[in-house]
């Protein structure tokens, strides 16, 4: 399958989840919003931090994303954690679905982008880490920073 060239303009990472998980599988998601909430977006008022999620009678909910209140918005505005619907085909649903359910896999949004002028959210299928996993990948980054370093020196 050809790479995907189409430009993105990042509004938020979850580089938390990278720290956190090993991420198995990424997928691109659409998300359903209110305009109030694409207006706050716009100007960069959100949080991935928290957010994680969950399959509920066959639609992947999103839970804990905080995007801030629409400034101009007035009676408009809606809840700034609500709960938002990810798009996704039913058979990738349904497969996520299975695997959370038998592996123990769970689902974090790492990133939040405007595609075509459509916010994506790029949601890892991840398995947690221990600590010493964490170490290890902490252990590596700075070897590989040391190595960077070195080579740049000669």
């Amino acid at each position: 399958m050809a790479q995907d060239k189409t430009p993105r303009k990042i509004i938020a990472q979850n580089r938390e989840a990278r720290h956190e998980y090993f991420v198995i599988e990424a997928l691109e998601t659409g998300i359903e919003l209110v305009g109030t909430e694409v207006k706050s977006l716009r100007a960069g008022g959100v949080n991935l931090k928290d957010a994680w999620a969950d399959i509920d009678d066959g639609e992947i909910i999103l839970k804990g994303m905080h995007i801030s209140p629409y400034e101009q918005g007035s009676i408009f505005n809606r809840d700034p954690v609500r709960p938002r619907r990810l798009l996704a085909h039913k058979t990738e649903i349904r497969r996520l679905a299975q695997q959370i359910k038998l592996q123990g896999y769970t689902l974090v949004p790492l990133s939040l982008y405007f595609k075509h002028g459509r916010v994506k959210v790029e949601l890892g299928l991840c398995k947690g880490k221990k600590l010493y996993d964490k170490r290890a990948s902490a252990a590596a980054r700075d070897a590989k920073r040391d190595i960077d370093r070195a080579l740049k020196q000669h």
